[in-house]
């Protein structure tokens, strides 16, 4: 939103996300997100009636900048057989290069309304299947959603442990994990049954915990 003139309604959403970090979200107010903004009150309310409102609309637009921003590095990469997964773990890689804050206006919503967590729900779990079905490999898919996730929601809730150093370890593993999936892979990832999708492993994935020569019958 910074690199462009903002539009009043964009305005208020990055002052209302600005507050949230800075007061908590349980002291979010439409006063402070208005005087931010640099809007009176009801100028604020005409596009925003109620504060459920305007969290709602924060999360709308945190979805929607994110899905951005994927869309964009997906296309870069869409001949990857990991396309939507490697662009996923680029948008993070970018977030973490450039400083970005947590959405700590989404926790606000939140907060606010336990409800606004459907859409975030929506678009993850159609996110995760869009990964899958753009990989030649589930599992490697799956992992890169879920240490991604791992690392955000540390951000988010405040209680990230995380040194630069062991972050850049991990994505590095992940980015590796993806340049190494190949199409022999695509065997490996899940069984597709009726019902459900089991893992399964191609048979010299693991060791065989039978010992050699176990059953043998001596001469």
């Amino acid at each position: 939103m910074h690199g462009k003139k903002l539009s009043s309604r964009e305005r208020i959403l990055l002052a209302a996300t600005e507050l949230a970090k800075e007061v908590g979200p349980a002291h979010l107010s439409l006063d402070a997100v208005a005087a931010r903004a640099g809007l009176s009150k009801g100028g604020l309310l005409y596009r925003f009636p109620t504060k459920a409102k305007l969290l709602e609309a924060v999360v709308e637009e945190h979805l929607k900048e994110h899905d951005k921003a994927l869309r964009a590095e997906e296309e870069i990469r869409k001949d990857s057989p990991n396309s939507t997964a490697e662009a996923f773990l680029e948008v993070f890689r970018s977030e973490y290069r450039h400083k970005e804050p947590p959405p700590s206006g989404v926790l606000a919503a939140l907060a606010e309304n336990p409800d606004f967590i459907r859409p975030i729900r929506r678009y993850n779990r159609q996110l995760l299947d869009r990964m899958q079905a753009q990989s030649s490999d589930h599992a490697s898919a799956l992992i890169t959603f879920l240490t991604i996730e791992g690392m955000r929601s540390m951000q988010l809730l405040d209680c990230d442990i995380l040194t630069d150093t062991e972050r850049d370890v991990i994505m590095q593993r992940l980015a590796a994990l993806l340049r190494d999936t190949g199409p022999d892979s695509a065997n490996r990832g899940f069984l597709e049954t009726p019902d459900n999708k089991v893992p399964v492993t191609a048979p010299g994935d693991r060791p065989s915990p039978i010992p050699p020569g176990f059953g043998k019958q001596s001469p």
